[in-house]
C-alpha cells in the first residue's frame, strides 16, 4: 500500500490561495488513481477533484470548478490541489486519497484548511 501525507493546509483570508501537497511513498504514484475529499466541520465528507495516474483527465466537483486545480508530478511521487479565489465555505480538513484496481483506497491523515472572512 502506498502511504500518503497531506501538507500545505492553514489559514488564509477569503479571496486567497493555499496549495496542498500529497506525498506519496511505500509505492510509485503513477499507479495510483489520485483524488482529494474534504470534511467540513460537521458535514460529510466529499469528493474534491480527481485525477488520473497520467494526468491526462481531471474532475472537479461544481462547487470548485474553475478555481481549484488538482495536479500531478509522477517524477516527485506528488499530487497537488492548487486553491484559488477561496471562499469561507472551503473551510474543511482536507484528504488526499489513492485508488489502485484491486487494493483498498489508501488515505492520507488530512490536513486543516480554514478560509476567514
Amino acid at each position: 500500500q502506498v502511504q500518503l501525507v497531506e501538507s500545505g493546509g492553514g489559514l488564509v483570508q477569503a479571496g486567497g490561495s493555499l496549495r496542498l501537497s500529497c506525498a506519496a511513498s511505500g509505492r510509485p504514484l503513477s499507479t495510483y488513481y489520485m483524488r482529494w475529499f474534504r470534511q467540513p466541520p460537521g458535514k460529510e465528507r466529499k469528493l474534491v477533484a480527481a485525477i488520473s495516474e497520467s494526468g491526462s483527465s481531471t474532475y472537479y466537483a461544481e462547487s470548485v470548478k474553475g478555481r481549484f486545480t488538482i495536479s500531478r508530478d509522477n517524477a516527485k511521487n506528488t499530487v497537488y490541489l492548487q486553491m484559488d479565489r477561496m471562499k469561507p465555505e472551503d473551510t474543511a480538513v482536507y484528504y488526499c486519497v489513492g485508488r489502485r484496481a484491486g487494493y483498498d483506497d489508501s488515505w492520507g491523515q488530512g490536513t486543516q484548511v480554514t478560509v476567514s472572512t
